[in-house]
């Protein structure tokens, strides 16, 4: 063991010092004159802190070596790595300017936020300085001033989590820099409406279409206003020369973060805000949990626009816990199979758990249903889910039950290993049931979404056995 573990120190060490053999080439290369810049423009960053503090110098250089590695690395011991509270905190002390001083308030707020979200992407995207142009000082109603965060197109790069977490750390420093909360009206949330559909119906499509409801909803609560810069030539249909959005085109940055962002990773963020939430002056974001219950809603009637009908007693009692969420399957691409529609008998059954094959939104089916299907389910196809999450890469499992089909013979036969499966694959007839989907308890947990009920499985049995066992021995 510690043979292997002076292996592995003098590899690393080795390639620490061919690193800095060749940062001293480029050093003197560079000193030549023949480039715009004179420096090595790529900083080496051993950590995330680093890697911060490194792209940030691209925006502003006063920040480097002012402490600000050292604070991050301080904040994760308090509050543990990659949690989002250490990108709240770092954001905030940058834009209170603790680090180095800045020409104007919002260089400095545009940078502390900048800060953050470099963070929770890790250091290694260009979206805190391609996708987000800055903050806007705006003017309420009333008088007040209050915060615009502008995004551009390569805010994507960010992924949706952490953009959707961006805005929550934008609306941190806001409130507690003493900005007013964004107060828009009717106009302004038709606009943004009508502006997400128009970017899906005529741009780009998005991964999940908001109805109006879920867009008005979210846009009314959120205390600060997300804009951005102009990316398509097309203008917006309808609500156009609103006196505070600048412009009458479609706002790609803007779509993006609250369509696939906001809107589509509510959960995960509002189950931060129900741990720490209050801790850290957010408790006013407690509306996300009114909006999931409203999204909740929307899905289950499989038409965002439709209104709720009046339920009787008895349709209240024989309504299933679990609802039907037709989100997944409404944006179908023609010559794309369906497996099975929401929530339907003979679809996938849940199995909890996790395999050798399976990791983060990545599930399992069994073999035997890869077979079957004609290898349209091959090892790695992307599958938009019913839930937890809304995709998965599907892998195979050769220990969770498997298909059960109907022959052209009539007979009923369950295919428990894949010899039988490619045996009767061309004398099948109908699929009675696709088998098992195994997902980990992770997936629900990381979506905060409730616990759905599995099927009846080996590890249920065992509990019972035990229990029938011991009640014999009393």
């Amino acid at each position: 063991m510690t043979q292997t573990t002076s292996r592995i120190k003098n590899y690393f060490n080795e390639i620490d010092t061919y690193l800095e053999k060749t940062y001293k080439i480029a050093e003197l290369a560079k000193k030549v004159g023949i480039d715009p810049s004179d420096k090595v423009e790529m900083p080496v960053a051993r950590d995330i802190s680093e890697r911060v503090e490194g792209i940030l110098s691209a925006a502003s250089e006063d920040i480097v070596g002012k402490g600000m590695p050292q604070r991050i690395n301080e904040l994760e011991k308090i509050y543990g790595k990659l949690d989002w509270r250490v990108a709240l905190r770092i954001s905030l002390e940058v834009a209170q300017e603790k680090f180095c001083k800045f020409e104007t308030k919002q260089e400095a707020m545009s940078l502390g936020v900048k800060a953050g979200l470099t963070y929770l992407t890790l250091g290694i995207v260009s979206a805190p300085l391609e996708g987000f142009i800055g903050f806007e000082i705006k003017k309420r109603r009333d008088g007040k001033e209050y915060l615009a965060m502008a995004f551009a197109g390569p805010i994507r790069a960010a992924g949706g989590t952490a953009g959707a977490v961006f805005v929550l750390v934008g609306d941190y420093v806001r409130k507690e820099m003493g900005y007013s909360e964004y107060d828009p009206d009717e106009k302004e949330l038709n606009r943004f409406y009508t502006e997400l559909m128009d970017y899906n119906d005529r741009c780009v499509r998005l991964q999940y279409v908001p109805s109006e409801e879920e867009t008005k909803f979210l846009i009314s609560k959120i205390p600060i206003e997300i804009t951005g810069d102009p990316t398509e030539k097309i203008e917006v249909s309808n609500f156009k020369d609103l006196p505070r959005v600048p412009t009458n085109r479609i706002r790609g940055g803007m779509c993006l973060v609250v369509g696939e962002c906001l809107i589509q990773k509510a959960p995960k963020v509002n189950k931060r805000v129900e741990e720490w939430g209050v801790e850290m002056g957010l408790g006013h974001w407690t509306f996300l949990a009114d909006f999931l219950k409203l999204q909740k809603e929307i899905k289950s009637r499989g038409d965002g626009n439709t209104p709720k009908k009046e339920e009787s007693e008895d349709d209240k009692k024989d309504k299933p816990k679990i609802q039907s969420n037709y989100k997944f399957i409404q944006d179908i691409v023609a010559g794309r199979p369906v497996f099975t529609f929401p929530m339907e008998k003979g679809g996938f059954r849940l199995r909890y758990g996790r395999c050798r094959t399976s990791g983060f939104a990545s599930n399992s089916c069994s073999a035997q249903t890869m077979e079957i299907l004609l290898d349209f389910l091959a090892v790695g196809t992307q599958l938009k889910l019913e839930r937890p999450g809304k995709a998965t890469v599907v892998t195979p499992c050769d220990t969770i039950e498997g298909p059960v089909v109907k022959l052209k013979s009539g007979e009923i036969k369950r295919l428990d290993t894949i010899e039988i499966a490619r045996k009767y694959k061309d004398e099948i007839d109908e699929i009675v049931h696709l088998g098992d989907l195994l997902i980990g308890y992770g997936e629900f947990s990381e979506n905060n979404h409730p616990l759905v009920p599995s099927g009846y499985c080996e590890e249920e049995w065992a509990l019972e056995l035990i229990e029938k066992l011991n009640e014999a021995h009393k």
